[in-house]
């Protein structure tokens, strides 16, 4: 035998051993991740739905927030005003935000934070501004911003998402900008 023939035999040889053991391996992954049957195991856990272990949330669609929005966007334009406004879920996640043209670079910020505050505490931002005479310490919780301009959205008595509005030269028109975002959603 030539040396050609014995090295082309070694590495068909090294190549099947290579492809067993690589699918040997797969399969035994495969195997170690499915649901095993076998007495002594562990199978998720059910809740029981009946016995009030589960609650349901409502959430806004993408759709219904770019719509609230657009409609705070527009009641601002319509007053001249250059604004952002956030709309974010009961979780505070935001679910979209809006910069208007020409509005300012702390607005994107301060709109997602307005909308966070309001929906926390299910009420207009104005209302806990107010709240902070009594309870100073609100202000240093992460993420909230206490000045006028959020607005909650209400679903079967539940904050389900929050509206920010930050621009306007008074956080009074950043509120109602806000409120008119969330007044199309009732519609």
């Amino acid at each position: 035998m030539s040396d050609k023939q014995v090295s082309t035999r070694t590495r068909i040889l090294i190549g099947g051993v290579a492809a067993v053991a690589v699918t040997a391996g797969v399969v035994g992954v495969v195997a170690s991740t499915a649901d095993s049957t076998e007495p002594g195991t562990t199978s998720p856990v059910v809740a029981d739905a009946a016995e009030g272990n589960l609650q349901q949330s409502t959430h806004l669609t993408v759709a219904a927030a770019t719509k609230a929005a657009q409609a705070a966007l527009d009641a601002a334009r319509q007053e001249n005003q250059r604004v952002s406004v956030a709309v974010v879920d009961r979780d505070g996640n935001t679910i979209v935000v809006l910069r208007g043209d020409g509005a300012g670079p702390q607005s994107f910020d301060s709109a997602r934070e307005k909308a966070f505050t309001a929906v926390s505490w299910n009420a207009p931002t104005s209302k806990l501004v107010e709240r902070l005479s009594s309870a100073p310490q609100l202000a240093d919780i992460p993420g909230t911003l206490f000045l006028a301009g959020g607005a909650p959205v209400v679903a079967k008595g539940a904050p389900v998402a929050g509206i920010g509005v930050a621009g306007a030269p008074s956080g009074d028109q950043d509120e109602k900008f806000a409120q008119a975002g969330a007044a199309v959603l009732g519609r």
